[in-house]
């Protein structure tokens, strides 16, 4: 408690100073609340304003995938290099070391896997949850352009949306991809427009060879686009670096970090791309440099 007396008399008031009202310039997101920005922040790099997001949530339809079989082995030593880590509760509590202190995009829809419809979905984590696990955003795919499922998956996200503003959740918006539509921008453009629509604050989806930059253009939030299959590593980079001088703000890359056959040098090499620009055949010139001098120390 201060003392009544000897006191030092206040007097640097500025007067005449105008004061500070910094702009949040993360895209779309500059009347959010206080506690929603900050869990942004935590996702995309304040300096850059973009992120490298580590996906490995793949388990939750696809099993133990390649690359995926023991995380403490293939995944926790690429933790430190990532911006933000895609995950499911299961998985983050039983493999991630809450130590790395990295922003979390939480998996929260689920409901079918590789055997049956994948994108009958429900939501499968509640925002308590999400809160409990110091989640940065909640992840919710929706199949737009699904005659079963769209609508299904709409209200999944809106009810995220709605409980995520509640509590100053993001909610990320995961376009889902159908064997009978066709990624193409018309397409990328109506699915991620639709999402931002009903509120979600970011959207991960599909980068597309031509016209991507319309997709990124027409959407008032943040795209991140996925990884997809696995690439040879010179074209996932260079799929990384059309996607972000096109408008997307990072990259949610998985198969193509820890499939890749050095997994360490493959996302320090995206990370060059997205935060510094660098161009992918310098990036994968850097690849095989931290690859080479990794196998040399052995």
């Amino acid at each position: 408690m201060a003392e009544a007396t000897s006191n030092q008399e206040s007097k640097d008031y500025g007067i005449g100073v105008p004061v500070a009202n910094p702009v949040y310039k993360l895209k779309g997101s500059n009347n959010y609340d206080w506690g929603m920005k900050d869990r942004l922040a935590r996702v995309f790099d304040p300096q850059s304003g973009k992120t490298v997001m580590l996906a490995f949530d793949h388990g939750y339809i696809m099993g133990p995938t390649a690359g995926l079989e023991r995380i403490d082995l293939t995944i926790v030593p690429l933790l430190e290099h990532a911006n933000c880590l895609m995950c499911t509760r299961g998985i983050l509590r039983a493999c991630v070391p809450p130590t790395f202190n990295k922003a979390i995009s939480l998996r929260c829809s689920a409901g079918a896997t590789l055997l049956t419809e994948l994108n009958d979905e429900c939501i499968g984590v509640e925002i308590e949850d999400a809160l409990r696990l110091n989640a940065s955003m909640m992840a919710v795919m929706v199949a737009v352009g699904s005659a079963k499922f769209e609508a299904l998956t709409i209200r999944n996200l809106c009810k995220m949306i709605e409980t995520g503003n509640r509590y100053g959740l993001p909610t990320l918006g995961v376009t889902a991809v159908g064997k009978e539509l066709t990624r193409d921008a018309r397409y990328l453009g109506l699915a991620t427009r639709v999402l931002a629509e009903n509120g979600a604050q970011v959207i991960k989806t599909y980068y597309c060879e031509e016209h991507f930059e319309r997709v990124t253009a027409a959407c008032p939030v943040p795209i991140v686009i996925a990884g997809g299959k696995k690439l040879p590593e010179l074209e996932a980079l260079q799929m990384a670096y059309q996607a972000i001088d096109q408008g997307a703000l990072g990259v949610d890359m998985g198969r193509n970090i820890f499939q890749a056959e050095h997994p360490v040098a493959m996302i320090t090499a995206v990370k060059a791309v997205v935060h510094n620009g660098e161009k992918p055949e310098a990036a994968f010139k850097m690849y095989n440099e931290i690859k080479a001098a990794k196998k040399g120390g052995k």
